[in-house]
C-alpha cells in the first residue's frame, strides 16, 4: 500500500485585526486630540479681533501724530506766505543742503499719513468677514511688532470674537482630518495593497 502525502496549501498572510482594547485606546486619543484642536483653534482665533483692536489704536495713534507733524509744516509755510506745496518746491531748489532735505522730508511725511489714513479707513469699513485680508494687505510690520509686544490675551465676549472662534474650530478640524489625518489613511492604504498576496 502506498500511502499519499498530504500536500498542505502554503500558508496565506491574512491581516490580523487589532485586539478591541487597543482600537478602543485609538478611537479614545482621536477623539481627546479632536477636543484638544478644538479648544486650540477656538482660542488663536478668537484672540485675532482683539490684537486687530489693539492694532487699529495703535495705527490710530501713529496717524495723529503725523498728521500733527504735516500740520506744523503747513502752518509753517503759510507763516511765510506759501503753501505747502510751495515749501517744498522751494525746499528742494535751495543751495542750503539741510534745506534741501527738508523737502523729502515732508513729501516722505505726506505720504505716510496718507498710507496709514487709507489702512485706517478700510479696516474701519471692513465686514466680519473681511478683516482679517485687509489686515493683511495694509498690515505695517513696525506697528505690529509694537502691538504684539504689549498683546494681552482677553476672552472673546463679543459676536466676532465668539464667531472667529467657530471658525478657528472649523479651521483647527478641517487641517487634521483632511490635511495630515487623510493623506497618512492614503499612504497606509497603498502600502497594504502593495503587500496584498497577488500584487505586483
Amino acid at each position: 500500500m502506498f500511502w499519499m502525502a498530504s500536500i498542505r496549501p502554503p500558508c496565506e498572510k491574512r491581516s490580523v485585526p487589532p485586539p478591541q482594547i487597543i482600537r478602543s485606546v485609538s478611537g479614545a486619543a482621536e477623539r481627546l486630540l479632536d477636543r484638544v484642536l478644538c479648544v486650540a483653534g477656538a482660542v488663536l482665533f478668537s484672540q485675532l479681533p482683539e490684537f486687530m483692536q489693539q492694532y487699529l489704536q495703535r495705527l490710530e495713534g501713529h496717524l495723529d501724530e503725523a498728521t500733527l507733524q504735516l500740520d506744523r509744516f503747513k502752518q509753517a509755510a503759510a507763516q511765510s506766505g506759501m503753501t505747502l506745496d510751495q515749501l517744498v518746491a522751494g525746499s528742494d531748489g535751495n543751495p542750503d543742503p539741510a534745506m534741501g532735505r527738508l523737502g523729502g522730508v515732508v513729501r516722505s511725511l505726506v505720504e505716510r499719513v496718507e498710507e496709514l489714513a487709507a489702512a485706517d479707513a478700510a479696516l474701519r469699513h471692513a465686514t466680519v468677514w473681511t478683516r482679517p485680508f485687509v489686515f493683511a494687505a495694509k498690515i505695517d510690520w513696525a506697528i505690529a511688532r509694537a502691538t504684539w509686544s504689549i498683546f494681552r490675551p482677553a476672552v472673546p465676549t463679543t459676536l466676532e470674537g465668539l464667531t472667529y472662534a467657530f471658525a478657528g474650530i472649523v479651521f483647527a478640524l478641517a487641517l487634521y482630518h483632511l490635511g495630515v489625518k487623510a493623506p497618512i489613511a492614503r499612504a497606509l492604504r497603498r502600502r497594504a495593497a502593495a503587500r496584498a498576496p497577488g500584487a505586483s
